[in-house]
C-alpha cells in the first residue's frame, strides 16, 4: 500500500492534474480534499483535453473510486455541469461520491465575493469571484449549508431563516439585490435531485480502503503559497492546500499517508495579486507565457511568469514534508539560451541575505532575487523518456534544483501528454 498526497509547491497551476492523472493508474481511490471551483485542472489524455474544477482527475480511469471530500466547497451548478460533460464524452461517473459534510457554494456567496473584490479596489485579493472565500467564511462561522442539509427541508428552511437576512442586509447596504428564501429553496431542491446519486458517507469507503491496504491518492487544489496559513497572506485562498489539509479534508488520519509529492514548474507562475519576487516583466516573461500557454483554467486570465524560486521551493518542502518533486514544463525552456534560478533574496535596504523564506509579506516589498544562471540546451526534449537521454545542460538544471532544495526529483514532465514523462522512481 502506498498513499500519496499530490500538492502544488508554488502558487498553483504547476501541472498537478497531469501528475495526478498519471499516478491515478495505480491508485484505487482518488480524493479531492480542499478548495472549490476556483481551481482548475487540465488533463490531456488520448488526444482529448479535459478541464476539471471539482471532480478528481482520476475519473478518466474506468473503475477508479473518486471522492470529493468534506474539505471542499461545492458549487452544485458547476459540479452538475462537469458530470454532464463527462457523460457526453462517454466517461462513467458512477464511481464518483460526494461527502455529505462538504459545504455548498450558493448564489449569495458569489454575489458577496464580487462585492468584496469591488470594495477592496486597489487592495483586492484577485479572487476568481466564484464565491469560495465567502463559503469558507460561513463554514468557519458555523452558518454554512452542507450537502446533507439540502436533503432535510425543515433544517434547510431553518438555516436560511438565519442566514439570508444577514446576507441581504449587507448586500442591500451596497445597493445589491436581495436573495429570496423561496428561490433558494427551489435552487437547493433542484440540485439535491441532480446530486443525489453521488452523495454518500465517504468515511465508509475510505475506512475500507485503508483497512484493505488499497492505494489512495490525495488531490489538492491551488498551491502551498496560496495556503491560508502558510502562504503569502492575505493574497491567498481560503483553505489549506498543504499536505496537512489532506487529512482534515478527507477524514483519513495522517499516519496513513506515506508520501508527499510536490509539483513544481521549471519556472513559476501566479494568478491574481500579491508578491512575486522573480516575476518577469520583460521578453523572457512574455516568452514563458507564450510557450507555456499560461492562461488560468478557471478564469482564462494571463498568468504572471518568473524564474524558478528555490527559496519558495525549500519552504514548500518544509511545510509539506515533501518526499519527492514532480518537475513540469521543463520543455518550455527548449529554446532559451540561459535559464535563471533564484537561490536567495537580498534586502535592498541593508543588503541582508535571506536563504529561507520570510513569511512576512510586507518585508518582501524590500527584497530582490539573487540569481544563479545556467546555460540552456537549445534542443527539443519532448520526445525524451529517460533522464540519461536528456541534454547534459537539462540534466544539470534538474540536478541543481535537487541539490538546492534537498529533495529528489522523481518525475519530469516534458509535455502535456501522459506518456511525455520521465519516471525516475
Amino acid at each position: 500500500m502506498t498513499n500519496i498526497v499530490i500538492v502544488g509547491g508554488q502558487w498553483g497551476d504547476e501541472g498537478k492534474a497531469k501528475i495526478i492523472d498519471l499516478l491515478s493508474e495505480k491508485a484505487d481511490v482518488v480524493i479531492r480534499y480542499q478548495g472549490g471551483c476556483n481551481a482548475g485542472h487540465t488533463v490531456v489524455a488520448e488526444g482529448q483535453k479535459y478541464k476539471f474544477h471539482l471532480i478528481p482527475s482520476g475519473i478518466l480511469y474506468p473503475g477508479k473510486i473518486c471522492l470529493i471530500g468534506n474539505g471542499t466547497v461545492i458549487n452544485p451548478v458547476v459540479l452538475s455541469e462537469e458530470i454532464d460533460n463527462l457523460r457526453e464524452k462517454g466517461i462513467d461517473s458512477s464511481n464518483l461520491y460526494i461527502s455529505p459534510l462538504a459545504h455548498l457554494t450558493l448564489p449569495y456567496h458569489i454575489a458577496l465575493d464580487e462585492l468584496n473584490e469591488e470594495f477592496l479596489k486597489t487592495n483586492k485579493i484577485g479572487t476568481t469571484k466564484r464565491g469560495i472565500g465567502p463559503t469558507y467564511i460561513d463554514k468557519i462561522g458555523r452558518t454554512g449549508i452542507r450537502v446533507e442539509d439540502i436533503y432535510e427541508k425543515e433544517a434547510l428552511s431553518d438555516k436560511l431563516d438565519v442566514i439570508l437576512p444577514q446576507k441581504n442586509i449587507l448586500l442591500n447596504n451596497y445597493g445589491r439585490k436581495s436573495f429570496d428564501k423561496r428561490e433558494m429553496l427551489e435552487f437547493c431542491e433542484k440540485y439535491a435531485g441532480k446530486l443525489r446519486p453521488y452523495v454518500r458517507d465517504i468515511t465508509e469507503i475510505t475506512y475500507k480502503a485503508v483497512k484493505e491496504g488499497q492505494n489512495i491518492l490525495f488531490e489538492g487544489a491551488q498551491g502551498t503559497m496560496l495556503d491560508v496559513d502558510h502562504g503569502t497572506y492575505p493574497y491567498v485562498t481560503s483553505s489549506n492546500p498543504v499536505a496537512g489539509g489532506a487529512s482534515i479534508g478527507s477524514g483519513i488520519g495522517f499516519t496513513n499517508i506515506h508520501q508527499v509529492i510536490g509539483v513544481f514548474k521549471a519556472y513559476i507562475t501566479r494568478v491574481g495579486e500579491g508578491p512575486f519576487l522573480t516575476e518577469l516583466n520583460d521578453n523572457d516573461g512574455e516568452k514563458l507565457q507564450e510557450i507555456g500557454q499560461e492562461f488560468g483554467t478557471t478564469t482564462g486570465r494571463k498568468r504572471r511568469c518568473g524564474w524558478f524560486d528555490v527559496v519558495i521551493a525549500k519552504y514548500s518542502a518544509m511545510v509539506n514534508g515533501l518526499t519527492g518533486i514532480a518537475l513540469t514544463k521543463i520543455d518550455v525552456f527548449d529554446s532559451f539560451d540561459e535559464i535563471k534560478i533564484c537561490t536567495a533574496y537580498r534586502d535592498k535596504r541593508d543588503g541582508k541575505i535571506y536563504e529561507n523564506y520570510p513569511a512576512n509579506t510586507y518585508i518582501q516589498n524590500h527584497l530582490e532575487p539573487v540569481y544563479e544562471t545556467l546555460p540552456g540546451w537549445k534542443k527539443n526534449i519532448s520526445g525524451v523518456r529517460k533522464f540519461s537521454e536528456l541534454p547534459v545542460n537539462a540534466q544539470s538544471f534538474i540536478s541543481r534544483i535537487e541539490v538546492l532544495t534537498g529533495i529528489p526529483i522523481k518525475l519530469i514532465s516534458v509535455g502535456p501528454q501522459r506518456d511525455q514523462t520521465i519516471i525516475r522512481e
